[in-house]
C-alpha cells in the first residue's frame, strides 16, 4: 500500500468509522496496520510496533501463530459454520472436553458465545432462572464489587461501577442492582475485616432480592488493573454458599494464564458456580467466549417451570473458533506458560521500578504479565500513543492507567523495549 493510498483510507476511516470509545468524527491519532508476525504489528508506512497488549489481552501467543492459523485454514476447508441448534460438531465438542479440563473442578458444563460481554449476559440469565426455577423469582438483582468491569451489552452495563465506571451516563436505562466497596485488601496479604464485613452486611440486608455475586477474581481490569486479596474470593465464596447466591467469575480478562495461575480463581482455590472466559480463548484470532457452570445450576433449571435455558447466539459454537480455540490450548500445553509469565513479571517488576521516581507517577504494581504504571492525573491519549509509537511500542493506556499485558512469547529484549517507552513517557516532564 502506498503512502497515497493509505492516508485516503486513513481520512476516511476519521469520517466514517466508528471505533471504541472514540467520538466522530475523530480527533484521536489512527495508525494503518497493514500485517502482523509474532509480538509485532506491521503499519502501513512500513513501522513496526511491539503489540505490548496483546490487541486487548487477546494474542496471548502473538500473532499468526503457526498451529492457530493452520487450524483455521484445516476447519475452513471442512465447516465453516453450522447453526448449533439440533445440531453439533467435533471441534466444538473437543473444545468442551479440553476446557472441563482446564478449568477450576466441579464445572461441568458449557455454553458457547461469540463474546466476553455475551458470556456474562448469559451468566446472569442463568442465575435468574436458577433462582425462579427454585420457587425465588423475586431474587433477581446481582451484587457486585465497586471499580468492577465486565462489558458493554446492558446486563453487564448494570452490573459494572455506576458511579466511576464508563458507563455511568447510562444509569437511568440500566437495571438498578447493588454493590459495595472495592476490595482494599491487597494482593499477596491478608483480607482486611471491613471488606468482608461490607460484603456479609450487604447479602444480609438484601438476600432476599439478590440471586448472584459477580466479580473479577484477583484483579480488577478495565476498573483500574488493581490487584486484591485471594483471601477476599475466599470469602465471598463462603458467603455465597451460606446464603443461597451464585458466584460468578468473570475471567475474560484473566483467564490462560495471564495471573500466573490457568485461571485466577486458582489463587484462592475456589470453584465459582459460574465462570466466564472469553479474550484469550482464541489466541486472538477469532471472537469466541464461553460460560461454564456446575451441574446442580443445569439440574434446576431443568426442573423449573420453562424447563430450558432461554439463550442461544446464532453463532454458538461456531466451528472455525472452536476449531482455533483448541489449537491455542494445544499450543499452551506445548509451551511452558507458566514459567514464561512467571519470568515476564520478574523484568515487569525490575525495569518498571524506576517509574516510582516520577512526581507524575501514583504507583507501580504488577502481577503475572500484567504491568502498571498508574499517573497522578489522567493520561492525553492523543499526546502519550504518538510517543509511544515513536518508541516503537504499541500501548493504549485508559484513565490513568499505562499498562502493558505482553503476549508471553515476548522476548526479554522485547519486553524491555515496552518497559522502556513506559518509563520514557512516564517520567518526562509532560506526557
Amino acid at each position: 500500500m502506498n503512502a497515497l493510498e493509505a492516508e485516503r483510507w486513513l481520512a476516511f476511516d476519521r469520517q466514517h468509522v466508528w471505533h471504541p470509545y472514540a467520538r466522530m468524527p475523530s480527533d484521536e491519532p489512527r495508525y494503518l496496520v497493514t500485517g502482523a508476525d509474532g509480538v509485532y504489528l506491521e503499519l502501513a508506512d512500513g513501522r513496526r510496533l511491539i503489540d505490548g497488549i496483546s490487541s486487548w489481552w487477546t494474542a496471548i501467543l502473538g500473532h499468526r501463530h503457526p498451529e492457530l492459523i493452520r487450524a483455521a485454514q484445516i476447519q475452513l476447508e471442512r465447516l465453516p459454520h453450522v447453526m448449533f441448534g439440533g445440531l453439533t460438531h467435533e471441534p466444538a465438542l473437543r473444545l468442551a472436553e479440553r476446557l472441563l479440563a482446564v478449568v477450576p473442578r466441579g464445572l461441568e458444563h458449557v455454553f458457547f458465545s461469540d463474546s466476553g460481554s455475551v458470556s456474562v449476559e448469559v451468566a446472569m440469565k442463568m442465575a435468574v432462572q436458577w433462582q425462579a426455577a427454585r420457587g425465588n423469582a423475586s431474587r433477581c438483582r446481582f451484587l457486585a464489587p465497586r471499580r468492577g468491569y465486565h462489558g458493554d451489552t446492558f446486563g453487564a452495563m448494570s452490573v459494572c461501577d455506576p458511579e466511576r465506571g464508563m458507563h455511568r451516563s447510562f444509569a437511568g436505562a440500566l437495571r438498578e442492582q447493588l454493590f459495595v466497596p472495592a476490595p482494599a485488601s491487597p494482593f499477596g496479604g491478608p483480607v482486611l475485616a471491613e471488606d468482608v464485613e461490607a460484603l456479609e452486611r450487604a447479602i444480609v440486608e438484601h438476600g432476599a432480592e439478590l440471586c448472584a455475586l459477580i466479580l473479577e477474581p484477583i484483579v480488577q481490569n478495565t476498573g483500574g488493573v488493581r490487584f486484591y486479596s485471594a483471601d477476599y474470593l475466599r470469602e465471598a465464596r463462603r458467603l455465597c454458599s451460606e446464603h443461597g447466591l451464585l458466584l460468578i467469575a468473570d475471567e475474560i480478562a484473566t483467564g490462560f494464564g495471564r495471573t500466573g495461575a490457568m485461571f485466577a480463581c486458582e489463587h484462592a482455590g475456589v470453584t465459582p458456580d459460574i465462570l466466564c472466559v472469553g479474550k484469550a480463548l482464541t489466541g486472538g484470532v477469532l471472537s469466541l467466549a464461553a460460560t461454564l457452570t456446575q451441574p446442580f445450576i443445569a439440574a434446576d433449571i431443568g426442573r423449573g417451570e420453562i424447563g430450558r435455558f432461554m439463550h442461544g447466539p446464532t453463532f454458538m459454537a461456531n466451528p472455525l473458533a472452536t476449531a482455533v480455540a483448541g489449537a491455542l490450548l494445544d499450543a499452551l500445553d506445548a509451551l511452558d506458560w507458566r514459567e514464561r509469565v512467571l519470568t515476564i513479571e520478574a523484568q515487569l517488576r525490575a525495569e518498571l521500578e524506576p517509574c516510582r521516581a516520577s512526581p507524575r507517577v501514583a504507583d507501580v504494581r504488577v502481577l503475572g504479565a500484567i504491568g502498571v504504571v498508574e499517573m497522578v492525573e489522567e493520561i492525553d491519549l492523543s499526546v502519550m500513543v504518538p510517543k509511544l509509537v515513536e518508541r516503537g511500542v504499541w500501548l493504549r493506556p485508559f484513565g490513568k492507567l499505562l499498562y502493558t499485558m505482553p503476549p508471553y512469547v515476548t522476548t526479554a529484549r522485547e519486553l524491555t523495549e515496552i518497559t522502556g517507552a513506559m518509563c520514557a513517557v512516564s517520567l518526562e516532564p509532560s506526557a
